[in-house]
């Protein structure tokens, strides 16, 4: 019995010691890290007052965009780094227009009261998020107002360093709950609208856009036209429907340049006489939709609508839907949709000196350029009874750009035409509805021919920028047939087609550049 307790004690003993001996190492161990952590915090909580000693900026300028007045920007970041080998303090950080200022400054999470903020510490190697934003004023005139502030960093030091902060506002007419024309209406042409929610034209009632007219659509905005819609830009003054977004996506890449901005326009059923003339349409989920006409047969006589010298670009669906309608679209450029260029479902439909081109950049899934469909009796639609392509362009990336379904029903064979056109499909010997084209293609393509996009001149891939302008040497040069009758004479930027060799195909005509580098 004593033996045990001995051990036991024995135990008892080894095992305080074996504390004993942990608790002085860990005492130690924490002794050698608290010194090295004081050493440390000491070292770089240190500050210094070296007049040498200067902040840096990721941006000496924060610009922002000419915005609509009255309506707050998007936030823009300044990154304020201090890179010495002590930490700094700023005494003031101040906008130089003080409470009149119309920027709004906020810096690692604390306003700038009164346009000023006193005591801030930047720790060596550490920085300050400073986040920029303004409200634009009312300008009083059709120009754009541009404006400048400061923001002035006072440092300990004595140095001031400055980042100017610009801007720009024009005025609009603000459309907030809609905006619905009820009766024969022109729009104002002095200034833009902003249309939040949606513009809609009720039937029996015209809307007339003038020429010089810009409707700026909000996001889901869009335009509903039961009754009529006329258009009447001009080279110099286009009609222009757009996105409400001014401001840069990117340093590079303005919002206006990507697509989905906004709805688009719808030409619903029943609504005939639609007239379209130079209107710049873009950067919408989908181009224009019209809608079937009540006749299960269209009256060609009657179209639901007209294009000339327009443009749809740069659209996140269709460019141009047409259901069972009548159309007649003239020097109209179409191009770069996430859908088809042009979707056609039925009805009766002539193209003339028009480029549909399907370049569209940002995704690989795009649509075609053109894509017609004929429905049997008794379909959603009905059957395509007219198809006419003459001296167009149509082309894109993909190998064949053009596609039909049910072209031929039966007995039944839908009446379309390419004449003197510009294709990117697979060669087709079919003399009755191919006449005179040249088919766009790698394959077999003569040594030193353009194919795609080389045969127009502007392609800036990165700013998504294009100008389906032919090249000089371009396979569209003088393909367009002219002795047509009723053709137009001039193309969309009214260039006159007769003046060279021959016309051209599409809708611009090639112009020679002059000496200094500019268009005859």
């Amino acid at each position: 019995m004593k033996r045990i307790k001995d051990v036991i004690i024995k135990i008892e003993k080894r095992k305080r010691a074996m504390i004993n001996e942990r608790t002085k190492l860990s005492f130690f161990h924490f002794f050698i890290f608290s010194f090295f952590l004081l050493a440390a915090c000491s070292d770089y909580e240190s500050f210094s007052s070296d007049p040498n000693f200067r902040l840096v900026f990721s941006q000496d300028t924060i610009a922002f965009d000419t915005l609509v007045s009255t309506i707050p920007s998007s936030t823009k970041t300044l990154f304020v780094f201090n890179n010495n080998k002590d930490g700094m303090r700023i005494n003031t950080i101040q906008l130089e227009g003080g409470t009149e200022s119309r920027f709004r400054v906020n810096v690692d999470g604390r306003f700038l009261a009164g346009g000023a903020w006193h005591d801030f510490e930047v720790l060596k190697n550490d920085s300050l998020v400073v986040r920029i934003e303004m409200t634009p004023p009312e300008v009083g005139s059709n120009e754009p107002l541009y404006f400048m502030d400061k923001l002035h960093f006072q440092l300990e030091n004595g140095v001031t360093q400055t980042v100017v902060l610009t801007g720009g506002a024009i005025d609009a007419y603000i459309q907030k709950g809609g905006l619905v024309i009820d009766s024969d209406q022109t729009l104002l042409s002095d200034k833009p609208y902003v249309i939040y929610d949606s513009l809609v034209v009720k039937p029996g009632a015209t809307l007339t856009l003038a020429e010089g007219t810009t409707l700026m659509f909000h996001d889901n905005a869009a335009l509903h036209v039961y009754g009529k819609l006329i258009v009447q830009g001009s080279i110099e003054k286009p009609v222009i429907l757009r996105g409400d977004r001014m401001d840069h996506m990117f340093d590079y890449l303005r919002y206006d340049n990507t697509p989905s901005r906004w709805e688009g326009v719808v030409i619903h059923r029943g609504s005939y006489g639609n007239e379209l003339f130079q209107c710049d349409i873009h950067s919408s989920c989908f181009g224009i939709i019209c809608e079937d006409t009540e006749e299960t047969v269209p009256d060609e006589t009657q179209p639901s609508v007209t294009l000339d010298c327009c443009i749809l670009h740069n659209i996140g669906g269709d460019g141009l839907q047409l259901n069972n309608c009548v159309s007649y679209v003239t020097n109209t450029q179409i191009s770069n949709t996430l859908g088809h260029i042009v979707s056609i479902n039925g009805g009766s439909h002539i193209f003339v000196y028009c480029t549909l081109a399907q370049f569209y950049p940002f995704s690989a899934n795009r649509g075609n350029a053109l894509h017609l469909v004929s429905s049997a009796d008794g379909s959603d639609y009905g059957l395509l009874r007219k198809a006419y392509f003459v001296n167009c362009v149509i082309t894109g990336y993909s190998a064949d750009e053009i596609m039909g379904e049910n072209i031929v029903l039966g007995e039944y064979t839908c009446d379309y035409l390419f004449h003197h056109c510009f294709l990117n499909t697979p060669a087709v010997e079919d003399e009755e509805h191919f006449v005179g084209n040249i088919f766009d293609q790698d394959k077999n393509s003569e040594e030193g021919k353009f194919v795609r996009q080389d045969n127009f001149t502007g392609f800036d891939t990165k700013n998504y920028i294009y100008d389906f302008t032919p090249k000089a040497d371009s396979q569209i040069r003088s393909l367009a047939d002219p002795t047509i009758e009723d053709l137009p004479e001039f193309d969309r930027k009214g260039v006159n087609r007769l003046a060279d060799e021959g016309p051209d195909a599409g809708c611009y005509e090639y112009v020679a550049p002059t000496e200094e580098g500019g268009e005859q």
